[in-house]
């Protein structure tokens, strides 16, 4: 297929395959007229990049763990993503208990002694 077609069939503009075979994430075979050819492995190595791009993978990982037939074999970095991801997500809880402690609070935000309190760490911690 060409890569209108390949591009088309995942939603993604055209540009997308080509910035990703110069990052070295696929390698389409050339036609005699040296237009890019996809076949049903490019098609599966696209989906896989897709799901990896969802899982906050960088291009750069992404290159790495599809270096060798098994992603397994690149266990560290997974971890560390997983690591990146555990505190991401950390993150977020906090964010989302501060928002919802503020909308049931009946107390403006800065008279609210649960806010002062997290105002008033994040203060200590500028120190």
């Amino acid at each position: 297929m060409t890569i209108g077609e390949l591009a088309a069939r995942f939603g993604l503009p055209a540009h997308v395959l080509r910035h990703w075979e110069s990052a070295g994430l696929l390698t389409p075979a050339r036609h005699e007229s040296g237009h890019r050819r996809y076949g049903e492995t490019d098609v599966r190595r696209v989906a896989v990049i897709l799901m990896g791009k969802e899982a906050g993978l960088s291009l750069a990982a992404l290159r790495e763990l599809l270096s060798t037939g098994d992603p397994m074999d690149h266990a560290g970095l997974l971890k560390g993503h997983v690591a990146a991801l555990e505190h991401r997500i950390a993150e977020a809880r906090a964010a989302k208990e501060l928002i919802e402690h503020a909308l049931s609070c009946p107390l403006p935000f800065d008279a609210c002694p649960h806010a002062r309190a997290r105002i008033d760490a994040r203060i200590s911690e500028g120190r």
